[in-house]
């Protein structure tokens, strides 16, 4: 494959951005939807707050096992194709979850829903690595990820008036539409992969399952987890906490939820840049940030006024999601080409099921305790996530030597 010219690199990464913000933007707001309708779901099929919070988890348990086949798939099938038919089948179990009549469908639903949608994260961080070098790889994919931020300030504003006036199936309905406009784009318009610039690298014949028994990769994925358990302990009940404990009507509520997601956004695309310019190091960005996170999650566990809650929690956010591309940026710099797909999985899992364990631990602690008990608890994440940074390689080059990969060198011919 001949070098592309400069500006149609750039044009390739530029394209590759625009849609798998848009993929992933709409991937985020379908999950953000259920947190919005749980006060609505509670009320008409009778739930506890921990039976809301499974309906939350349904998802992420699905979601969270889908992860590494997706991983598998990805690798051998190509990373469109599998993003391709995520993005179908993720746009049809939303739109039948806004058909559910029992408690029960809704668990299928959300179990399906977070299937389909599982095998997206491996598939899209594959799709970028083909089409950016590794020098902008990470201040890109923080301008990607910063969807999921930009989401959870668009969600709650324009699907909490939506609730309010047609009830809560409508969101799903057209969460389901928005799917259906990402899918059509990214077949239309995804670019060819990039020539690689990477030296080639020797796996020692690894397979799928060497990747999966390697330690360094769970360290990271147990890094990821202690930053999903804050990111959806938050989202998933603070729509509740301050419409149930403060009396926010829900359209007002989701707007005060949009405001540490809007500064969440900014704090996830400084994160990528500070990865890029560290060449990793995420023990640099990781423990000072999830320290203040920390603190800031106590001082709003315990606030008695609402002001102070959103303020100290908007300070958590911005501090957590500082984190986010550190997180990501040394494995994905020095895995092997051949394990992009499993080795992101991996790590992306361990987010997950912190997904599918947070909210129903932080709904039964609020039950059992109060809300401000289930809060502090999620001192735990900034405590997992710091540590397992103080564990993990801190660039690509000791990542590799940790994972047994080595560069080859390149191959001198025999002119005789």
């Amino acid at each position: 494959m001949s070098a592309p010219s400069p500006q149609s690199a750039r044009r390739t990464v530029r394209i590759t951005i625009v849609l798998l913000f848009t993929a992933w933007l709409v991937d985020y707001a379908d999950r953000l939807v259920i947190n919005l309708v749980l006060p609505s779901l509670g009320a008409e099929f009778d739930l506890s707050r921990g039976q809301q919070g499974l309906i939350v988890s349904a998802f992420f348990l699905a979601y969270a096992l889908c992860q590494i086949p997706g991983g598998m798939l990805t690798d051998r099938y190509g990373a469109q194709r599998i993003m391709i038919w995520a993005l179908l089948a993720w746009s049809v179990f939303t739109a039948l979850t806004g058909f559910a009549w029992s408690f029960a469908v809704l668990l299928v639903m959300r179990f399906a829903f977070g299937a389909a949608e599982g095998v997206f994260p491996p598939a899209a961080l594959k799709v970028l690595v083909e089409r950016t070098t590794p020098e902008e790889r990470m201040g890109a994919n923080g301008l990607i990820m910063s969807s999921n931020a930009v989401a959870g300030v668009l969600t709650p504003l324009l699907v909490a008036p939506l609730i309010a006036v047609f009830g809560w199936r409508s969101a799903f309905f057209s969460t389901a539409a928005l799917g259906v406009f990402a899918l059509i784009t990214v077949r239309m318009w995804l670019p060819a992969p990039l020539p690689r610039t990477e030296p080639e690298t020797r796996t020692a014949g690894r397979r799928t399952g060497g990747v999966l028994r390697l330690g360094v990769i769970w360290r990271f994925s147990a890094m990821m987890f202690g930053y999903s358990a804050i990111v959806w302990g938050l989202n998933t009940w603070v729509p509740t906490y301050v419409s149930e404990v403060h009396g926010v009507p829900l359209a007002s509520a989701g707007a005060l939820v949009a405001i540490p997601a809007l500064a969440a956004a900014g704090a996830i695309i400084v994160g990528g840049r500070i990865s890029d310019r560290l060449g990793g190091h995420h023990r640099k960005v990781i423990v000072p940030s999830m320290t203040v996170a920390a603190a800031a999650l106590l001082l709003m566990a315990f606030s008695t006024s609402l002001t102070g809650f959103v303020v100290f929690g908007t300070l958590a956010s911005v501090a957590v999601s500082l984190c986010y591309m550190p997180v990501l940026a040394v494995p994905l710099g020095g895995l092997a080409a051949e394990d992009v797909g499993v080795g992101s999985a991996v790590i992306v899992f361990g987010g997950q099921v912190a997904g599918m364990a947070a909210p129903p631990v932080i709904g039964a602690l609020a039950d059992a305790f109060s809300f401000k008990v289930a809060f502090a608890s999620l001192v735990l994440g900034a405590a997992i996530a710091t540590v397992m940074a103080l564990l993990t390689p801190q660039d690509a080059a000791s990542f590799r030597t940790a994972t047994g990969v080595s560069d080859l060198p390149t191959p001198v011919k025999d002119h005789s």
